[in-house]
């Protein structure tokens, strides 16, 4: 084991080292299941980036060369990780201890691309499709946004070199996943060609997805966007406007404001993430009326329908349970929604924005405006359906499009 270590500290001070890999963990560490390194430069000291990868989760640690070597050793042995792999630019170190405890150390020689014999090939196919999977999530990450972008080293996601804090792995996961939504949805909306775009954000906290949608609009699509934060704390607000002034942002703006009585003249994209209970049903009614061609909500909190719901038959038994007459408040708040949009000359979806490992506030309404529209008859009818099985009397969204005329009453 030792010379294993001597090895993989000798790669490192040389720039030889491309990757570690340890797996085939028996230690006391409930679902852990490999650890993943890979070096880079921290604050212009070489340092060892290592992911411990659990069943559910990943945590990861960037560690100057001694410290991690440290950890790595200390996880080594017949009560820890039994197979450790050393990956340089001509040779595979792997390290493997027997059932009766004894380390031996292999080295296979990497000859154009291939792996020589006495590697165990398992274990490198592994490797590699972690590799290409790493590889590929890495692609699908910078795609829309790089790390160096200047509002992610304002608002904490990247430190000064550009390199991913990794206490916000799972908010840079979220920036990106977001925009990913709606560069889809922006493709197949009336607005695919449309230069100017004016975005407003309602509920914006710290302005992560506010920022990401500006600089994704206009620094990599190069449009003439305009983005709107609206956000109620007013510390957030001025600290998103100092942002802006700093790096000295066109076409951005912070606003404290609340959507039940904010009127903005017009708008193209109506954003509104986890606006609490009816605060979700105002900020689309808004964007209906305003006209937007995209919504964009991700619900949180559902009180409104829940104290009114009857349990029907053959429903009761099941429904007598509290968790899932919440769930079932739940579906029926956001269904309704998705059917109140569609009646109003919308194509929408629901679906589950980002994995519930990242955030349990994680479904997506999104509606993108049709180019025809259709007769919302049979959807109006559907919705009276369901409203009477369940004895729903008052949906706030349903009641705010009537009173403007957006539904026939």
């Amino acid at each position: 084991m030792a010379r294993f270590i001597e090895r993989v500290a000798q790669s490192l001070s040389e720039g030889r080292c491309e990757r570690l890999m340890l797996t085939n963990y028996h230690g006391e560490e409930a679902c852990l299941q490999k650890v993943l390194g890979r070096p880079i430069v921290l604050r212009e000291q070489p340092c060892l980036s290592l992911v411990w990868r659990y069943d559910t989760r990943d945590v990861t640690q960037n560690l100057p060369h001694e410290e991690a070597l440290a950890a790595l050793s200390s996880r080594l042995g017949m009560e820890g990780f039994r197979n450790a792999h050393l990956y340089t630019p001509t040779e595979e170190l792997q390290l493997a201890f027997s059932k009766k405890g004894k380390a031996s150390l292999r080295v296979g020689k990497i000859a154009n691309g291939a792996i020589g014999a006495d590697v165990n090939a398992s274990d490198e196919a592994a490797s590699q499709a972690d590799s290409a999977a790493s590889s590929a999530h890495n692609r699908d990450k910078h795609r829309f946004l790089e790390l160096s972008r200047p509002f992610l080293r304002e608002l904490g996601v990247a430190d000064a070199q550009g390199y991913l804090i990794p206490a916000m792995s799972r908010k840079w996961k979220q920036i990106n996943k977001f925009v990913e939504v709606f560069s889809h949805a922006l493709q197949r909306s009336p607005l695919a060609e449309q230069q100017q775009i004016h975005v407003v954000d309602f509920g914006s906290g710290k302005g992560y997805l506010t920022f990401a949608i500006h600089d994704w609009l206009r620094h990599t699509l190069g449009r003439d966007a305009r983005v709107t934060g609206v956000e109620l704390r007013d510390d957030l607000v001025k600290l998103c406007q100092r942002v802006i002034g700093k790096l000295q942002l066109e076409g951005m703006d912070y606003e404290q404001g609340d959507v039940r009585h904010y009127h903005p003249a017009a708008l193209n994209v109506m954003i509104a993430l986890h606006a609490c209970d009816v605060a979700t049903d105002y900020a689309i009614h808004l964007g209906i009326r305003a006209g937007a061609e995209i919504i964009m909500c991700s619900p949180c909190c559902h009180k409104q329908i829940r104290p009114q719901l009857l349990s029907p038959h053959p429903l009761r038994p099941i429904l007598q349970h509290g968790i899932h007459l919440g769930q079932e408040a739940e579906m029926l708040t956001d269904g309704l929604r998705a059917l109140l949009l569609d009646a109003a000359g919308y194509e929408t979806q629901v679906f589950e924005f980002i994995s519930l490992e990242h955030t349990n506030k994680n479904k997506m309404i999104l509606a993108v405006k049709r180019a025809k529209p259709k007769s919302p008859d049979e959807v109006i009818n559907q919705i009276k359906d369901i409203k009477a099985f369940y004895g729903i009397h008052e949906h706030c969204l349903e009641g705010l499009l009537k009173a403007d005329g957006l539904l026939p009453a």
